[in-house]
C-alpha cells in the first residue's frame, strides 16, 4: 500500500502500544487519526505527535456508535488497539472486558460495514486466546481455542467477529496474537507492578503466584516493526490472516523480579511469593506461554531482542520514566 493519500485510524492510539505505533506511522509521512477515550491512555503519550500536521486526535469512545462512524471517515486502514488491557480485572469486573473489547469491536465493524468502502483492519489480539495450550510453542492453527480469562474470551470473540464481517463487507483483516509486550509508556503489567511495589518498599517484593510462571516477552520496538509490515501487501490474505507475534524464548516471573530490582539499583530485595508450587497469580492467569512465530518469520519479521533482553530494556525504560515523573513532582 503506497503511503500517498493513505489515511490511517488508530483506535486506542493514546495508549502504550498505540502511541508508539502512531509516532512510527507519522515518521513515514502517513496521515494518522487517533481515537481514544483516555481510560487507560494519556495525551502525554502523544506529545511527540501533536506538532505533526498529519496527526489528528479525537477523544471519544467506540461504544458511541455515531462518534465511531464519524471518526472512521475515509480511513482505508484501521489499527484496532482499543481495549481494556487488564487481564486480571476480569475476575472482578468482566463487564468491562465485554464492553471495551467485544462491544467496541462490534461497533467499529458495523461502522465499516455501513460505510461499504474497501477497508483493511489490523486487529491487536493476544496469546491468551489459546488458553492453556498443550503445544508449546503454540502455532496459529492450534485448537480448540479455550481461553481461561474473560480478556482472552472477549479477544477471541473479536477475532470471530472480524472474520465474519469479511463476508458481509469489503473488509480484509490481519489478526496479530501478541505475547506480552513491554517497554516505555506501559502503565500495567508485571514490570510496572514490580516497580511500583519497590518504590513503596525497596526491601521486599511480593510476587503473585509461585513465581515460576514462564512467558514470552516482546519489546515494543519489535512489536511496532510487525505492525509496520502490514503497510506492505505480503501479509494480507484474501480475507483473514492470523499471525503470532512474540519471542522464541520465555522469562519466568522470578527472573523478572531480579531484573527489575537491578534496574532500580536495589541489591538486597527479599522476594516473597503468594502461592505454593503450581499456584497461579490470579484466576485466569496462563502459567506457560510461548508462541510459534515461524509464519511471521517467513514474511520477513524477526524480533531483534530475546525475551530476557526485552524485559531488561523495558525495566530500564520504565524506571527512568518513573524517576523523571517523581523528579518533576518535587
Amino acid at each position: 500500500m503506497p503511503n500517498d493519500n493513505l489515511r490511517v485510524l488508530v483506535t486506542g492510539g493514546a495508549g502504550f502500544i498505540g502511541s508508539h505505533l502512531t509516532n512510527r506511522l507519522l515518521e513515514r509521512n502517513i496521515d494518522v487519526v487517533v481515537f481514544d477515550n483516555l481510560s487507560s491512555g494519556s495525551k502525554t503519550n502523544l506529545r511527540e505527535a501533536k506538532s505533526n500536521s498529519r496527526f489528528r486526535f479525537v477523544e471519544g469512545d467506540l461504544l458511541d456508535f455515531h462518534a465511531t462512524r464519524e471518526v472512521l471517515g475515509d480511513c482505508g486502514l484501521v489499527f484496532h488497539l482499543a481495549a481494556d488491557p487488564e487481564v486480571r480485572l476480569g475476575a472482578q469486573n468482566p463487564d468491562s472486558h465485554f464492553k471495551q473489547n467485544l462491544q467496541a469491536t462490534y461497533n467499529l465493524l458495523e461502522a465499516i460495514r455501513l460505510r461499504n468502502s474497501p477497508t483493511r483492519l489490523v486487529f491487536a489480539s493476544t496469546s491468551t486466546v489459546y488458553g492453556e495450550a498443550s503445544i508449546i510453542p503454540t502455532p496459529e492453527n492450534y485448537g480448540p481455542l479455550l481461553p481461561i480469562s474473560t480478556y482472552g474470551a472477549t479477544k477471541l470473540g473479536c477475532e470471530a467477529l472480524t472474520s465474519s464481517y469479511t463476508q458481509i463487507s469489503p473488509l480484509r483483516v490481519i489478526i496479530f496474537r501478541f505475547a506480552n509486550v513491554v517497554g516505555s509508556r506501559s502503565g500495567h503489567g508485571v514490570i510496572f507492578d514490580f516497580i511500583k511495589k519497590l518504590i513503596v518498599n525497596p526491601n521486599e517484593l511480593e510476587v503473585l503466584g509461585d513465581g515460576t510462571q514462564s512467558k514470552s516477552y516482546l519489546h515494543i520496538s519489535d512489536c511496532i516493526d510487525a505492525f509496520l509490515l502490514t503497510l506492505n501487501e505480503d501479509l494480507w490474505g484474501k480475507t483473514v490472516e492470523p499471525y503470532n507475534i512474540g519471542t522464541e524464548q520465555q522469562t519466568n516471573v522470578l527472573t523478572i523480579a531480579r531484573i527489575v530490582a537491578q534496574a532500580m539499583r536495589q541489591q538486597n530485595v527479599v522476594v516473597k511469593t503468594t502461592a505454593r508450587a503450581g499456584g497461579r497469580a490470579w484466576p485466569g492467569d496462563v502459567r506457560v506461554m510461548q508462541l510459534d512465530i515461524g509464519k511471521m518469520k517467513k514474511r520477513g519479521w524477526t524480533p531483534k531482542m530475546r525475551s530476557d533482553e526485552a524485559v531488561r530494556r523495558a525495566s530500564e525504560e520504565l524506571v527512568r520514566e518513573v524517576e523523571t515523573s517523581i523528579s518533576n513532582q518535587q
